[in-house]
């Protein structure tokens, strides 16, 4: 891939959520949207390299799209009411939202996580439709084969065809029974661009950390008083407080190794308030908290240390152990063995972590798993174990970035 295609792919990876959430409004079709948008990529390529990236590149793909699929649409004669006013309506001004509850991109998450559709699919079309992933990237994700993902995909977008699901956010009195599905897909829409799973993608992809902070902005307005909205908000700005500094020379740069001086210090300011206000709401009404509202709170401990050596790691462990509780898994018993490691040391971490697959033997492909390993291992002495495991982590992971950090420490091993 040429630099100047590789430019116009980071472009359309980051517009393409916004392209196909305004295509799925005004022609009612999953399908045609993502074909639309995928042929307005073909178009860009072709003409960006001799015509020049223009002003407003998410505007010209979703003019591009747009007249793509009113050409599809003719050519299949499919011409039922929605497709026609469509067509009468259509012109080349690219959307723009009205007012909150009109936003494109929130209604495609509360279309794809409608209750008619199977949990696991909610997330896995949401990632497909608004972060522009690839179904190999998506089954990455959540280490499944790529054609499981595939036949996940495109059954959720039947059904969503098949049963009429509409494009629009439901009454505010339908919110809290979405939001669940709506929280999680935001947060692995923030993920993927925190720490990106994609080789041709940057390490790290600030339009999908930023759009899942503006849609959890959005869901704030929305529910200002659901403390799991404000917990997720405050765990995704306290994360992306550390962003500026997270990647350096090509390499990703862990926590405990990172500048803090180069933390974006008012998103940390904002997220302790949310957290500060998600804690003090628990407490005056009962409730447990939820998992963002703990995993924030874990951040708030870690950006609330001046140094990597000052961390209070038993208040970390002890609310791996909350959530633990709350949302059980493997995952979350990683990050605690993580603790462990800082509070009793590296052997007893390694035992738990060893132990892990057990639960979900799947944890075997997972890069962490094994990175953690191999750090475990490198803490302990073991140099040739744990050449092994950085071994299995690098091949695990496409992100350039963290291969890279894996290979730098895999070459500081003794022999």
């Amino acid at each position: 891939m040429s630099d100047a295609e590789a430019a116009i792919e980071r472009i359309y990876r980051g517009e393409y959520g916004r392209v196909v959430a305004s295509l799925a409004r005004r022609f009612g079709d999953l399908d045609i949207a993502e074909d639309a948008a995928a042929e307005a990529l073909l178009v860009a390529l072709e003409r960006w390299p001799v015509d020049g990236v223009p002003p407003n590149p998410g505007g010209w793909l979703t003019t591009t799209a747009g007249n793509r699929a009113i050409d599809k649409i003719r050519r299949e004669s499919h011409r039922d009411a929605k497709h026609q006013a469509a067509l009468m309506t259509y012109d080349d001004t690219p959307h723009e939202p009205t007012g909150l509850v009109e936003d494109d991109r929130l209604r495609l998450i509360f279309t794809c996580c409608h209750p008619a559709l199977a949990p696991d699919a909610r997330v896995a079309l949401t990632l497909r439709l608004l972060g522009g992933l690839t179904v190999p990237e998506i089954a990455q994700a959540y280490l499944v084969p790529e054609t499981t993902m595939a036949q996940r995909i495109t059954r959720a977008k039947r059904k969503i065809k098949d049963a009429h699901i509409p494009f629009r956010v439901p009454a505010a009195a339908d919110l809290p029974d979405r939001l669940g599905a709506v929280l999680a897909v935001v947060y692995l829409v923030f993920n993927e661009g925190y720490l990106s799973s994609s080789p041709d993608a940057d390490p790290v992809r600030e339009d999908l950390t930023g759009e899942a902070i503006r849609l959890g902005r959005i869901l704030r307005t929305l529910l200002p008083d659901e403390p799991e909205v404000a917990g997720l908000l405050a765990l995704m700005l306290l994360i992306e407080s550390r962003r500026p500094v997270r990647v350096a020379g090509g390499e990703l740069v862990p926590l405990h190794e990172q500048d803090r001086g180069g933390w974006d210090r008012a998103l940390i300011a904002e997220g302790h308030d949310l957290v500060r206000e998600c804690l003090a709401r628990a407490l005056e009404t009962g409730r447990r908290p939820g998992q963002y509202q703990i995993l924030a709170a874990i951040n708030a401990v870690h950006t609330d240390a001046p140094t990597a050596s000052a961390t209070d790691w038993s208040q970390i462990a002890t609310l791996y152990g909350q959530l633990y509780a709350v949302a059980p898994s493997p995952i979350v018993a990683l990050n605690r063995a993580v603790a462990t490691a800082e509070l009793d040391g590296p052997e007893l971490a390694l035992a738990e972590v060893d132990r892990l697959p057990e639960i979900q033997p799947s944890l075997t492909g997972y890069h962490a798993w094994h990175a953690t390993r191999a750090d475990l291992l490198r803490r302990l002495g073991r140099s040739a174990e744990a050449r092994a495991a950085y071994d299995a982590a690098i091949a695990a992971t496409d992100n350039v970035a963290e291969r890279a950090y894996l290979s730098r420490r895999r070459g500081s091993l003794a022999p």
